[in-house]
């Protein structure tokens, strides 16, 4: 067998191996706040290209500014936009959310986006801003409705909208199909128990479109603010792997977002940290 028919043989055994390998990773995985902290400030076909290289799937984009740029950018790249995350407030003096989410809709149309709403305006959980609330996100579903976009209920700890029982709450009231909510570690642990994980997940899981994890210390240091509450996904004291593991046992099948908020440094190297760590974790889930 002369040598390039050894080395085309090597090839195709290695392209088997990674095709095996992403057919383990049972959630597509993607990355966002990639930029808020970047000391590199990178562009954002600069940041495509980054996660291209680290193999994550895509990203998530805060707010409505350079929209058309950021689709552009990843689907000359090959990968997905996952989400938008925007802000609403419940406030009635205030207008409830930027008004150019109808203008950007049209961009959205065929891939498959999230909207993500970080709700404010009243105090962490009050159920009667549910009455002004409910109204806003039917017409933000309703505007998502023909792109084919989806509509995330974000909890944030310190925001109205802080918990997920209050996100499965205002679905359940909301009656969208395109509306769900999201599950994020670092705000979870912020604001509930440790030993909640299984039965939030359970009572979240007809709603579930979207999960976020990072490395995070665990839920009694969080709350004494002695912990830290969002690292790299290889730092901090919290199983994350249980998380995963839970998910799967209940049959998620949607997307994980790295939650990168606050990062200090060159995102190039903490997220090739914690797209190792990831790769550690996807081939755990399979034992």
């Amino acid at each position: 067998m002369n040598m390039t028919r050894v080395l085309a043989l090597g090839l195709i055994g290695l392209s088997a191996v990674a095709a095996f390998g992403a057919e383990k990773a049972p959630f597509p995985f993607f990355a966002y706040c990639i930029d808020t902290h970047d000391s590199k400030h990178r562009t954002l076909p600069e940041q495509a290209a980054m996660v291209k290289e680290l193999g994550y799937d895509g990203v998530g984009h805060l707010w409505l500014d350079n929209v058309k740029e950021r689709v552009e950018s990843l689907d000359a790249a090959g990968l997905k936009l996952f989400q938008i995350s925007i802000r609403v407030t419940i406030a009635s003096d205030k207008e409830a959310y930027d008004k150019r989410l109808k203008e950007v809709m049209p961009l959205l149309k065929g891939h498959d986006v999230q909207v993500c709403l970080l709700m404010e305006g009243l105090p962490p959980s009050e159920v009667k801003g549910d009455e002004r609330a409910v109204p806003i996100i039917r017409e933000i579903a309703d505007i998502a409705r023909d792109s084919g976009t989806k509509i995330v209920l974000y909890p944030h700890a310190d925001m109205w909208l802080e918990k997920v029982s209050d996100a499965v709450r205002l679905a359940q009231k909301v009656e969208r199909p395109n509306v769900g909510v999201m599950f994020n570690l670092c705000h979870w642990l912020k604001v509930d128990k440790e030993e909640n994980l299984k039965p939030v997940l359970t009572s979240a899981m007809p709603y579930l479109l979207a999960v976020s994890i990072n490395g995070t210390d665990h839920a009694d240091a969080i709350h004494a603010k002695t912990g830290n509450w969002l690292q790299p996904l290889d730092k901090g004291d919290y199983d994350v792997l249980a998380v995963l593991k839970t998910l799967k046992e209940l049959g998620y099948k949607g997307p994980v977002g790295l939650q990168c908020w606050g990062i200090e440094g060159d995102a190039h190297d903490h997220l090739t940290r914690s797209m190792e760590a990831w790769k550690k974790y996807v081939a755990r889930l399979g034992n």
